[in-house]
């Protein structure tokens, strides 16, 4: 038997619902030579008869009944089907595979995906953490949607649009006797220097800038996290450069002193996609949530600026 012909399922249905051709065809805004039409070909389609009249008025045969039973069901998933559909065109449903770098998903991003989910709940939002590399490797490879990763990016199959540039300040133990204004590389130089893992980019940036100075130390201790970097800090076991937004946007933390560099170092911030790639709604509003991070001006001694509210949470 040929696939159901919806248009023909729902004239079954009126036809039995209203017991009468000509009601059904009003209903449908049809002819009723129309309705009598659809009513053959399917019961041609079924090879039996699913309607019989009695008197004037039209009734379901046993086989029209069991039909009716499955079509009430097939018409109402169709419609819940294009409902579905129509959500993923107007950006209220879908899945989002974000790749984010660690600092930025634990102290810029969650107020962000709070009011992605809050304005669009039906949007599905998957955040995987990883390198500025990992992140570029799995956006070509179609594994991520978009990245929001430190810049810059190197393969030419990405576009990346900056979106905030932050200092890299750092934070020294209240304890320590001398504590300078702003932090050169030959203060560093003095003290016991805690970094982040190797894997992180501002780990190089804080090595280049370093060494740009003609300093090369090399750090005492290393954390894979920069919430236990601002905890070894705390106990005194040293200093650490870490990104601003670590300590205006994390919580705060008990005897640790923020200094800015001199000269300054700062870290840029961008959303990235593979070139030329499709962008469906919920994507596109994902990635419009994330650049309202932009700022107009860079944190000073970790202290937040001033921003205006994000569209997304005003709507």
């Amino acid at each position: 038997m040929r696939n159901l012909n919806l248009d023909q399922l729902r004239a079954l249905i009126e036809v039995v619902e209203l017991g009468s051709f000509t009601e059904a065809a009003k209903r449908l805004h049809l002819t009723q030579p129309a309705i009598s039409q659809q009513i053959r070909e399917l019961e041609n389609r079924c090879g039996l008869d699913l309607v019989e009249r009695v008197g004037k008025r039209a009734f379901a045969t046993p086989a029209g009944r069991e039909l009716i039973l499955h079509g009430r069901r097939i018409i109402a998933e169709t419609e819940q089907a294009l409902v579905a559909v129509y959500q993923h065109k107007e950006g209220a449903a879908g899945r989002v595979h974000l790749g984010a770098g660690p600092t930025a998903l634990i102290y810029l991003l969650p107020s962000v995906l709070r009011n992605v989910r809050n304005e669009h709940p039906k949007i599905e939002i998957v955040v995987t953490t990883g390198t500025t590399h990992s992140i570029s490797d799995a956006l070509l490879s179609n594994e991520l949607d978009l990245g929001f990763t430190a810049l810059p990016v190197e393969s030419p199959d990405l576009d990346a649009v900056p979106v905030r540039t932050d200092p890299m300040v750092a934070i020294l133990p209240g304890t320590d006797p001398e504590i300078p204004d702003k932090v050169t590389p030959a203060d560093v130089a003095q003290r016991t220097l805690i970094l982040e893992y190797q894997r992180v980019p501002h780990r190089q940036l804080s090595r280049a800038w370093l060494h740009a100075a003609g300093v090369n130390v090399r750090p005492a201790m290393e954390f894979d996290g920069i919430e236990a970097i601002k905890s070894a800090v705390s106990a005194g076991l040293g200093m650490s450069i870490v990104p601003g937004p670590s300590m205006s946007e994390g919580p705060p933390m008990n005897s640790v002193v923020v200094r800015p560099l001199d000269p300054p170092l700062t870290r840029t911030l961008g959303v990235v996609a593979k070139r030329g790639r499709a962008e469906p709604p919920a994507l596109r509003i994902v990635r419009e949530a994330i650049m309202t991070l932009r700022s107009d001006e860079s944190e000073v001694d970790g202290r937040r600026p001033k921003r205006s509210r994000s569209p997304v949470a005003a709507r």
